[in-house]
């Protein structure tokens, strides 16, 4: 199942994608109106939109709905770095003894179609093309054996970067969290569809050239390593959106450095899941600003 949060007609819910159609949950009860609280249902809001593809009712055209990110605003964004043998090899790296994590702020997060902003204060916008997972269970000290047991789904990533700002402190926080930089989607494909996540083709094009193409059986550690290791320390819940790092390609190891420009669009593809489009834009004048 593609799941999906969308507008039509001013209003924005939760619904699923099939054949080119969404298929709407509003009027079925039993499926909830956000995402966060469609997770938190468990199996009881994804039996109910099963049972809401299969009546055939309730289908709006996928050109007629504009997508969001599937969690618009997830209470934990983390991102692991220097999860790729090929991208440790292009840096010059050693291969970490622990995964390394940090925080992007929920405020990045962007969907599908909506745009990059070049922020005013750099030029260093580099893109990151990577599988994520979003936690549908709350947990705590998860077994690497039981931890699919707690995944939603799976979407697709771009952990956009400000290459000097990330740089400014150990933590990244600031470099990974400009506004629209976390751009997620177009959807969740339910765990049960994705058959094994660590062996995925992932490709990044910026235009029409191919930056990164890679496979996530390159991962030093595979999702289920990653949710034992969060969990030791805190509870994972249930939108909690995990970015599983990122391959050999990247903007800043480029001859010359291969930064987004303004006009340039990022496109990221990964098996299985499907396509995430995002053009990049000067930051506009204005954007919330406060004088």
């Amino acid at each position: 199942m593609k799941l999906v949060t969308f507008t039509y007609n001013h209003e924005t819910r939760v619904g699923a994608v099939v054949d080119g159609f969404v298929v709407d949950g509003k009027n079925n009860t039993k499926i909830p109106v956000t995402m966060l609280e469609f997770l938190s249902a468990g199996s009881s809001a994804l039996d109910a939109m099963r049972q809401q593809i299969d009546s055939g009712n309730d289908r709006i055209a996928l050109d007629q709905v504009k997508l969001h990110a599937p969690v618009p605003r997830p209470g934990k964004y983390l991102g692991i770095s220097l999860n790729y043998a090929d991208h440790i090899e292009e840096i010059g790296l050693d291969k970490p003894e622990y995964p390394s994590f940090f925080t992007k702020q929920g405020t990045c997060v962007i969907g599908p179609g909506d745009a990059i902003h070049r922020p005013k204060v750099s030029d260093k916008l580099d893109y990151e093309g990577e599988l994520a997972f979003v936690i549908g269970t709350r947990c705590r000290h998860v077994p690497v054996d039981k931890a699919h047991q707690v995944i939603a789904g799976f979407t697709i990533a771009n952990d956009v970067s400000v290459r000097d700002w990330q740089f400014r402190s150990p933590t990244f926080t600031l470099g990974k969290s400009f506004d629209t930089h976390g751009p997620l989607g177009p959807w969740i494909v339910t765990a049960d569809e994705i058959s094994d996540p660590h062996n995925l083709d992932l490709k990044t094009w910026i235009d029409d050239e191919l930056r990164q193409s890679s496979n996530t059986r390159q991962m030093i550690f595979n999702c289920y390593e990653m949710i034992a290791y969060l969990s030791q320390a805190m509870t994972l819940e249930p939108g909690d959106v995990i970015a599983t790092g990122t391959p050999a390609g990247v903007g800043v190891k480029m001859k010359p450095r291969g930064y987004m420009l303004p006009g340039q669009t990022a496109r990221i593809e990964i098996e299985g899941i499907g396509t995430l489009v995002n053009p990049v834009i000067e930051e506009p004048d204005g954007w919330l600003r406060i004088d």
